[in-house]
């Protein structure tokens, strides 16, 4: 199987694995078979293997050019990705449930929120700041159905993830949205918020930082092209 066909397939396969474990509660279903650590292990690797397989498909796709890559266009990731991978490393383990990377049993304190107060879904706004970014230096049309797929995946996701937090919250939801943000640098103002945060904030941000050279000096190896503006 080559060129549109396959990669036709990917996507659906791929979009299909994150919906269709929500249907008719199989997820719960094949925790309580296998247990949540086993379960959220394979499905990792499934995600990873079928990402995998969708981007190669994307690259062997015929290539069908909708926009020219003009060199000012590389500029465009290369100013969100610092925040994009900044946003992924501050919002791994959040205290907050019901997001993407979020501490599953924890319910968020409103008193003290952490890093929700500023985001309460980073990864799902680094992943479309990185998906969204991307379109522009990448006009032909396997990949702007990539990216596109991503960016509306992940901002889709982000009133879904808020509505099933209104429903398990019920009555508690008002203090959880009113103490966390879809993004906000108001926190960063507060001497309180500073105080208790702000120095895991800061190792973050460098941990962030660092990440997003390695990424960037990787990315023509791995890639295979260039990131840097021409």
């Amino acid at each position: 199987m080559t060129g549109w066909a396959e990669y036709a397939l990917a996507l659906v396969v791929f979009i299909a694995s994150h919906f269709l474990p929500r249907l008719g509660g199989l997820r719960e279903r094949l925790i309580a078979a296998l247990g949540r650590r086993a379960y959220f292990s394979l499905y990792g690797l499934l995600s990873t293997a079928l990402l995998v397989w969708l981007v190669s498909a994307a690259v062997r796709a015929p290539y069908v050019e909708l926009w020219p890559q003009l060199p000012w266009a590389r500029w465009v990731p290369n100013i969100a990705m610092p925040l994009a991978v900044c946003l992924v490393t501050c919002g791994i383990g959040l205290r907050q449930p019901y997001t993407l990377g979020g501490r599953r049993g924890v319910a968020l304190d409103p008193a003290q929120p952490g890093f929700a107060a500023i985001s309460r879904h980073p990864l799902f706004l680094a992943l479309a700041l990185w998906a969204g970014a991307h379109l522009f230096p990448n006009g032909d049309l396997a990949m702007v159905l990539l990216f596109g797929s991503f960016t509306l995946m992940a901002l889709l996701a982000i009133p879904a993830f808020d509505a099933r937090a209104r429903r398990a919250l019920g009555a508690d939801a008002t203090p959880f949205f009113g103490s966390t943000a879809l993004m906000s640098l108001r926190p960063l103002a507060r001497a309180g918020w500073r105080r208790r945060n702000g120095r895991a904030l800061a190792l973050r941000l460098a941990a962030g930082l660092a990440l997003w050279l390695a990424l960037l000096h990787l990315h023509a190896a791995v890639i295979g092209a260039s990131p840097f503006p021409l």
